[in-house]
C-alpha cells in the first residue's frame, strides 16, 4: 500500500528520511488534496533506474530482432 502524506508533513525532514528508507516504494506527497511530488531513498531510486535501463536494452534488442539485425551465435564465431 503506497504511503501518502500531505506536503505540510515535510517539515520534519528526519522523520521523512526514516520513512523513505523503511519504505520499499516511493512516498507520495499531496498538496491541497492532489498529488504533487514523489520522494524515495537513493537506494530505491537507483534500483528503479537499473530496472529501467534493463527494459530499455531489451527494447533495443527486440527492435534489432524485428529489423533482422542479429546473428546466429554459431555463425558469428
Amino acid at each position: 500500500m503506497p504511503k501518502i502524506i500531505p506536503i505540510k508533513d515535510l517539515k520534519n525532514t528526519s522523520e521523512i528520511s526514516d520513512m523513505c528508507h523503511k519504505a520499499d516504494e516511493p512516498i507520495y506527497i499531496t498538496k491541497n488534496g492532489y498529488g504533487d511530488m514523489v520522494i524515495m531513498s537513493v537506494e530505491n531510486y537507483e534500483k528503479i533506474v537499473r530496472h529501467l535501463n534493463v527494459y530499455r536494452e531489451l527494447e533495443i534488442s527486440e527492435q534489432q530482432i524485428r529489423d533482422e539485425r542479429t546473428k546466429d551465435a554459431r555463425s558469428s564465431l
